[in-house]
Parts: C-alpha cells; structure tokens; sequence
C-alpha cells in the first residue's frame, strides 16, 4: 500500500465536504491515524457534526453517535442487562459505545456522571457494566463536539477526560469563498451520506504501524523535552504535562510526519501539532492575558529550536 497515495485521497474526500478548513481536516487524520482520540470544540453550526461523521465514512468504520442531553445516563451509553423470560437469563445489550468510531454530539451538555462513563473506554478500549468487563471494537475512536462552555445548559470537561483526547481542534467560521460554496452547494449532509469508506480496518491498522515505525532523532527528542520541561517551569502554565502527554505530543508528531511524507519527525511537525496536542490540557497564568492555545505558540517562540 502506498501511504502517501491512501493518505492524500483521504484527505481530498475530506476537502470536498468540509471547504476551506485543510488544516483542520489534516489533524484530524493526524489524530486518528495516530490512535488517538479527537475533540471538536466550536460554536453550534460550523460542521462539527458533520466533520465528525465525513471522518468515520472515509475511513470506513462502524458509526455510532450519541446526542448528549442532561438526562443521558451512562447505561444509555455501555449498554444494561434486560431479564429475557425465554432464556431465563439476564441478557447483556451493549450500547452506542460497541462501535468502532463514537460521535459523543456536544458531550459538554451531558452531566459530569455521564461525562465519566467514558473515561473508562477512551484510555483502557473496554467498559465494565454490571461487574463484569467487556472489550471495545478494534480500532476504537472516540469523535466529540462540544458547545464553548458560556452557552447555556453546558458542563466543563474535567481534566482527567480532556487529558484523554489527543488532540482538540477548531473549525471556525468559513471565508467568503468557502462559505460560497457552502450557500450555493449541496446540501452537506446529503454529500457525506454519498461518501464511499477509502480504507479497509487492514489498511487503516497498516497506517498505524507505519505512524509508530516514524522515526525520532534524539536532537527532536531533547527538543520535545525542552518544551515539555518549558510548561513545568512555571512562567507559562500552572501546571505542566505530564508524560502521557509528551508521549501523546510525540506520536502526534509522527502522524504530522508521515503525512508529509517523512519517516522521520522534524521540528516543524512537533510545531504543526503542538497547540492542538496540548493547549487543552494546561492551564495559562493568570497574568498571560491570553488564551491557551496564544499560550502555547509564545512559549514554542521562546523555545530554541535544535
């Protein structure tokens, strides 16, 4: 399998339903080709939703998406036991999260309960209901939108869940060519539902191997550190990553790599991915008088490079 050719058609089926957003359409596929899992976090009506399933078409996997409410139990995501009279057994009805790729649809208007049920299937790929511990599908990916937390009836991720998503991204608002297209196209919906899967799960676990055999020199490993031990100086964040998200940087970096056709990382590829990778996992100063994300690419300005 050519990894460029696969790659470069992914990402043009992506472009002809999500206009004008390459860059976010490439972490995207960064994120998943790195088996991570992916945060979408913008304002309602910007194609979240619909990038989230345009992704799980192309590459060919079995969909679910939940619509996350207030009132949304975390039974209603692992699945319940129902009593079978016929069987005179309790027979176990797996839910929406027994699926290759779950669409979590605004899961910050979910409660914190809810939220949780999650934590498990996202880090360990298995749920445990009822006592009893079942496996996830392979490859498993998790694809959530989420609201900004000042609208209303939304609840702020806790850290511990947003540590688990590799990366989080933004669409943002259409230029006036895209959005052009948007006004006067088809409808999108009606396009991703008419989008044919461009991987099978053998070639898209090929990809992965590939992403994994990328290789890191040591000066981009001693660059990496640096900024890593940058967050935990104290000048720019609270707190700063720990090593899962070094490990999370790194991996991401490779995907970055391999999409532009490199088996090995450059400096550049840690930089493409680092403010989607790790802006949401830290938290600026409070004298920075910016977001995390303008946090983020100051502190990568004031790191040297190899």
């Amino acid at each position: 399998m050519n990894a460029q050719h696969k790659i470069k058609s992914l990402l043009d089926q992506l472009n002809t339903v999500i206009v004008g957003k390459e860059a976010q359409v490439q972490d995207c596929v960064a994120c998943l080709l790195a088996g991570g899992h992916l945060l979408i976090e913008d304002v309602p009506g910007v194609g979240k939703t619909t990038l989230a399933h345009a992704l799980s078409r192309t590459f060919g996997l079995q969909f679910s998406r939940v619509q996350f409410t207030a009132d949304l139990m975390p039974s209603d995501l692992t699945g319940v036991s129902v009593y079978e009279r016929g069987k005179e057994a309790f027979v176990f009805h797996p839910g929406p999260v027994f699926a290759q790729v779950l669409l979590a649809d605004e899961i910050n208007r979910a409660s914190p309960k809810t939220q949780s049920a999650l934590l498990e299937a996202m880090e360990e790929k298995q749920v445990s209901v009822e006592g009893e511990t079942r496996a996830l599908p392979h490859p498993f990916f998790v694809i959530a939108t989420q609201n900004p937390h000042d609208q209303l009836g939304t609840f702020a991720l806790p850290e511990s869940q947003l540590d688990r998503f590799l990366m989080r991204i933004s669409i943002g608002y259409p230029d006036r060519a895209a959005e052009r297209v948007l006004l006067a196209g088809a409808d999108r919906r009606d396009m991703v539902d008419t989008m044919l899967p461009l991987l099978s799960d053998e070639e898209l676990a090929e990809l992965q191997r590939q992403v994994l055999a990328v290789h890191t020199a040591e000066p981009l490993l001693n660059y990496v550190q640096d900024l890593i031990a940058a967050t935990r100086s104290g000048r720019w964040f609270l707190q700063g990553l720990s090593p899962r998200a070094g490990i999370a940087l790194v991996r991401a970096a490779k995907a970055q790599a391999l999409i532009s056709g490199r088996d090995y990382v450059a400096p550049d590829d840690v930089q493409a991915v680092l403010p989607q990778t790790i802006a949401h996992r830290l938290v600026p100063v409070s004298d920075a008088g910016r977001g995390a994300v303008e946090q983020v690419r100051a502190m990568m300005d004031a790191v040297p490079l190899p």
